[in-house]
């Protein structure tokens, strides 16, 4: 940072009062803060923000009502619900009728499949169903590999433990994952932090996700290691959409009551 210079001829020196405002404004608006806010956390936040806004919870979190067809877009539509069920649930089905896992297997990813060749045909977005294809290929894979029905599930619960990593270490470092998304999707950036009520409701919704995430692992888990497939594919399927849709509608509840109609409309 260079030293001030004297003003030259003809030129009078910068008035004390601007020079502190500019300087307060390089910390930022809040004089608690005394920094600028985390370049990091600001282009992290952004990112997941985007990230949201793909998946449809920017658009929810925005309403000022909450529709079924809302909440229906949000998970994807009839399609996208269809492409997030129905593989697990043949797999399921002719798991436990035929107690073949390769047959099971194959159907299953023979499925995830045709939803991408019917998305890529129809020119619709793949990335969802191409997701869903790499997820159950990549399971099978496993299970395959090892002969055990229940490595069919191996990634899941990878997944949501990593989901768990997240959110808890987001929590202990006070700047809760949903937080950071949330405040994006309502145009309030990073201020939610400064502010102890918006803070809080973050902080709650994080924890209501982390929950979730948490919950299928201490169900799911025990039943891996017992090795009880069919037990598996019923509590991934009914902790999976059903689970999320709710926790969809807490967290549109918690972020409209500390945004109201108001204070979103200004953010626009």
């Amino acid at each position: 940072m260079s030293e001030p210079t004297n003003p030259g001829p003809g030129e009078s020196a910068p008035d004390e009062s601007a020079r502190t405002a500019s300087s307060s404004d390089a910390r930022g608006t809040d004089p608690k803060r005394g920094s600028d806010e985390p370049e990091l956390a600001t282009t992290f936040a952004a990112q997941l923000a985007g990230a949201a806004e793909k998946a449809g919870l920017g658009q929810i979190a925005r309403d000022d009502t909450l529709s079924s067809g809302d909440i229906l877009k949000a998970l994807g539509g009839i399609r996208g619900l269809a492409e997030a069920i129905l593989p697990g649930l043949v797999f399921l089905i002719v798991y436990t009728f035929a107690k073949d896992l390769v047959l099971a297997l194959v159907t299953s990813v023979g499925l995830a499949a045709v939803f991408t060749v019917i998305r890529l045909a129809t020119r619709t977005p793949v990335t969802q169903a191409f997701a869903g294809l790499i997820a159950v290929a990549a399971s099978a894979a496993l299970a395959l590999w090892t002969g055990r029905g229940q490595d069919n599930f191996v990634l899941g619960l990878i997944t949501n433990a990593a989901y768990v990593v997240a959110l808890l270490t987001s929590l202990l470092v006070k700047w809760p994952l949903l937080g950071l998304a949330v405040g994006f999707l309502m145009g309030d950036g990073l201020a939610w932090k400064s502010d102890k009520r918006k803070y809080r409701a973050m902080v709650l919704i994080t924890v209501c996700w982390l929950a979730l995430f948490g919950l299928r692992l201490v169900v799911q888990l025990p039943l891996f290691f017992a090795g009880n497939v069919e037990a598996l594919g019923v509590t991934k399927l009914l902790m999976g959409v059903p689970l999320y849709a709710i926790l969809l509608v807490v967290s549109w509840l918690i972020v409209r009551t500390v945004y109201p109609k108001t204070d979103t409309a200004a953010a626009r």
